[in-house]
């Protein structure tokens, strides 16, 4: 049995970390893909200032530069800025070959390219003699990338765009059968597994930039960050939750529904496992109304705010949206409260269902973690102490490293360097992606779960785990110790 166990972990660990580096070509992206939602909604001829010379950015944009930065962000995940300019000019390949967006295909290209020209390099090192180096570093790039996209062009092109239309004919299927609201029984399970980064950002927002460039619009960028199903759990337990979990909810559910930061629900989805039909019904009664009222969004709700809904819908579609979000919430909340008023009597164990979520992560979450706090508990308090070597001496830059280098990491950076202010101490604090932890840090800070992972990335720094980005006792270990 615990042979069974570890080999789970292991493949949903695996799993994770796959859509990890998926959603992780995108997400640095969601700002290029907002501006050219903003503009498409401005310009185009339906939208709020038709404007015929702005509307000309719409095309370039989505067909070269969303695709080039997707590649480019995906080859520099493998190998740096070398990795990153293969990985984009391979990518033209299978652009120039296609005449729909390419973004699978620069998903495919730009991580090739970045593999192989790091084995070119790992090839060449020591083998150039001196004064030679720049000499072949730069045709040795650019032979590659020459390669890489005749290759994409003639071989790798075809195949990616007989991919898409498949997927593209399959949603269509679903969304004329009326079936599209079945997906939501692998989407709500999903996101309590960590997956939902890469549904969203690394199935659905490719085929809904495609979609969006045929119809200025899409449902898919609402099947997954739909906020109702989880503001209606949390309102569910707001009325007739008990003990920690009825009295934090209503702090979640502002974190939620309106910062978009969907994972603040799953450890009260955990707490009563049986909470995820309600997510389920929540998010099949949304999708329903949505391809009801024929809505969409112009461009991804990233993260799945309520403002972001507004601002990424066409005006003719507030109502439907609206409708969408509302229903989602009142299906999610009756189901939610029918279970939480038929439950057993007790106290909601939130700290042993946000440890579970975490697990089952594979990460820290930070803004569960703060709900804890509520309770009294440090979750970093289990945590080895500050290691002796941190001192002012040795530590010049500090970096909180997670997956994406966004969400936990970037809070825990900005609670440290506020902490550091009030104690007059002034040190380099930035927060990055493991991938990308640079050369030059000193101190890493990481969860855990991904301590591991950050010392094989950079084994000569001096490394801290915590249980807790928001609430661990470490930090004012360090600081002690830099003082």
């Amino acid at each position: 049995m615990e042979q069974t166990s570890t080999n789970k972990k292991g493949i949903r660990a695996k799993v994770q970390r796959f859509g990890s580096f998926l959603s992780g070509m995108i997400m640095p992206n969601i700002g290029a893909f907002i501006a050219w939602g903003i503009i498409t909604a401005l310009f185009i001829p339906d939208g709020f200032f038709p404007n015929e010379a702005l509307e000309g950015l719409v095309g370039p944009m989505i067909t070269y530069l969303l695709p080039l930065l997707i590649a480019f962000t995906g080859g520099r995940m493998v190998h740096g800025l070398r990795g990153g300019v293969v990985g984009a000019t391979a990518a033209m390949g299978v652009i120039a070959g296609a005449d729909i967006p390419m973004f699978l295909g620069a998903m495919v290209m730009g991580p090739l390219g970045g593999y192989l020209i790091k084995k070119v390099d790992e090839f060449l090192d020591g083998k150039v003699r001196s004064g030679f180096e720049m000499l072949v570093n730069n045709f040795s790039a650019g032979i590659l990338a020459a390669i890489l996209a005749i290759f994409a062009l003639l071989g790798i092109g075809p195949v990616v765009v007989g991919f898409t239309n498949v997927l593209a004919s399959g949603v269509e299927v679903l969304v004329n059968a009326g079936l599209l609201p079945l997906v939501s029984i692998f989407i709500e399970p999903g996101k309590i597994l960590f997956l939902n980064n890469a549904i969203n950002h690394g199935i659905l927002t490719p085929l809904g930039a495609d979609q969006t460039l045929q119809n200025g619009k899409s449902i898919l960028y609402m099947l997954e960050s739909n906020p109702g199903p989880g503001f209606g759990i949390l309102l569910a337990y707001i009325f007739f939750g008990r003990g920690t979990a009825k009295q934090t909810a209503a702090g979640a559910s502002v974190i939620h529904f309106f910062g978009g930061i969907h994972e603040i629900y799953f450890p009260y989805v955990l707490m009563k496992p049986v909470l995820i039909v309600a997510a389920i019904a929540g998010g099949a009664s949304g999708i329903f109304t949505f391809n009801l009222f024929d809505v969409g969004l112009r461009a991804p709700a990233s993260p799945g705010s309520i403002f972001a809904y507004f601002a990424m819908s066409p005006p003719g579609d507030y109502l439907g949206m609206v409708a969408g979000v509302l229903i989602a919430t009142i299906v999610s909340f009756v189901v939610a409260s029918i279970f939480l008023r038929t439950s057993k009597a007790g106290e909601d164990d939130l700290a042993g269902a946000t440890a579970k979520m975490e697990e089952m992560k594979g990460k820290k979450s930070s803004v569960a973690g703060g709900l804890t706090a509520a309770e009294g508990t440090s979750a970093g308090a289990s945590a080895s102490d500050a290691p002796n070597e941190i001192s002012k001496e040795t530590i010049q830059k500090i970096i909180f490293a997670c997956d994406a280098g966004m969400g936990s990491s970037a809070m825990g950076a900005s609670l440290l360097k506020n902490k550091m202010k009030k104690a007059g101490l002034s040190f380099d604090v930035t927060n990055t992606a493991i991938n990308q932890i640079p050369d030059d840090a000193d101190l890493v800070i990481t969860h855990k779960d991904l301590t591991e992972r950050a010392m094989n990335k950079k084994p000569d720094a001096i490394h801290v785990s915590v249980e807790n980005f928001l609430n661990s006792p470490k930090y004012d270990e360090i600081i002690e110790k830099l003082k």
